[in-house]
């Protein structure tokens, strides 16, 4: 048999086990549709309704109407769609134009088998496979080009739930300082709030920032100090190194974008301007920007003259009002006090460290010194025990 004979059937071979888990990929399919449509209010099993039970959410199916849009499906991006697809979102829209490559498999998201596969037609597998409710739509392209941005632009301001609609959401999750700004630029011409995310490239440390139009500083207002000092971002980039190589802290960051994300979107808890995270100390920073007045970008400025034509909506405190005593002078210092509500001494809780409490003080271990006790008994008899027992 010559060598062609045997590398035809060696790809004849090949195609019938393709078709074999064809087939037994589709019927896991529909087992997991037909689980999934069973998924109703009634069932104990919901993505997000453990929050709702707990009082923390007031409706969680709302996430069915939300749309995000995540740009970048790599050590942050995939990690960060998993999570949202598991939590139910209704629309998930990812960019990228890069391919797996075995590189990639320190991910959490991404196998050996679909290597060479665009990264956002091998997450959209693994997404339907592992919900099919939501829906998940793909672009495979580079938004820092002219034509690119144009369509990324139209996709951000109609890829919402209904019908002409913006999404509700951008998340970045690029590792370049070109998309980022692309991004920036497209948030702030269609007054969209979104997330910028990065970790560093010695993969030690990593960050999240929230970012609105007009009310906290966008990407531009403070650029990084590669830019500032004029130098070519692609000379940092070390040949044969892949940054951010840690899935830890990759899983860290990606946790802390999504949890941040549901906050907003369902609106509970507080959400981050700025929280980012070294791994060396553990330390958590947080902090807000303002907008730059002095900004490069036009529709920034543009964004902030609109918030700040804004009505500002002022808290109106209650101030107690506190009665004067009936008697300026006590000169014999005589205080009234109700008998009938015991005295408590409430001391403040121990403070450990910055943010940091005891819940409660132990209670003093020192045994109290009753008035009569007996003290030390050892060299005392019996009969003189009972003699002072008696005299009590």
């Amino acid at each position: 048999m010559s060598a062609i004979e045997q590398l035809r059937d060696k790809l004849v071979e090949l195609q019938s086990e393709l078709e074999k888990h064809k087939d037994e990929n589709k019927i896991q399919r529909e087992k997991i549709e037909k689980m999934s449509a069973e998924v109703v209010d009634s069932n104990p099993y919901s993505r997000l309704m453990a929050l709702q039970r707990m009082g923390i959410v007031k409706d969680y199916e709302r996430i069915r109407e939300k749309s995000v849009a995540v740009v970048g499906v790599g050590g942050v991006g995939s990690v960060t769609a998993d999570m949202l697809t598991r939590c139910g979102v209704g629309k998930l829209i990812l960019f990228d134009y890069d391919k797996v490559e075995l590189a990639n498999m320190n991910r959490l998201f991404f196998t050996p088998d679909q290597a060479g596969l665009s990264k956002v037609e091998a997450a959209a597998s693994t997404l339907n496979f592992i919900n099919p409710d939501v829906t998940i739509e793909t672009h495979n392209y580079n938004i820092t080009t002219v034509e690119s941005f144009d369509k990324f632009l139209d996709t951000i301001k109609n890829g919402g739930i209904a019908s002409n609609s913006s999404v509700d959401l951008v998340l970045s999750c690029v590792d370049n300082f070109e998309a980022r700004m692309a991004i920036n630029a497209a948030c702030n011409e269609l007054g969209l709030n979104w997330f910028e995310s990065g970790v560093s490239e010695n993969a030690v440390s990593g960050h999240i920032q929230f970012i609105r139009p007009g009310d906290t500083a966008c990407f531009a207002c403070a650029p990084p100090l590669v830019v500032a000092e004029n130098i070519d971002e692609k000379t940092l980039k070390r040949e044969g190194v892949c940054a951010a190589s840690l899935p830890t802290t990759m899983g860290i960051t990606a946790g802390m974008l999504v949890q941040n994300t549901l906050k907003y979107l369902l609106n509970f808890g507080e959400v981050s301007d700025y929280l980012g995270y070294n791994a060396m100390i553990d330390f958590f920073p947080k902090m807000s920007l303002k907008p730059n007045p002095s900004c490069d970008d036009r529709h920034c400025l543009l964004r902030q003259k609109e918030f700040a034509a804004k009505p500002k909506v002022e808290k109106v405190e209650t101030v107690e009002e506190i009665q004067a005593p009936v008697h300026e002078e006590n000169n014999w210092g005589i205080e009234l006090v109700d008998s009938s509500a015991p005295v408590t001494t409430e001391a403040k809780p121990k403070e450990v460290s910055t943010g940091l409490k005891l819940a409660y003080d132990a209670p003093d271990k020192t045994e109290a010194v009753v008035e009569g006790a007996v003290g030390n008994t050892a060299d005392i008899s019996l009969d003189d025990l009972m003699a002072q027992m008696k005299s009590i």
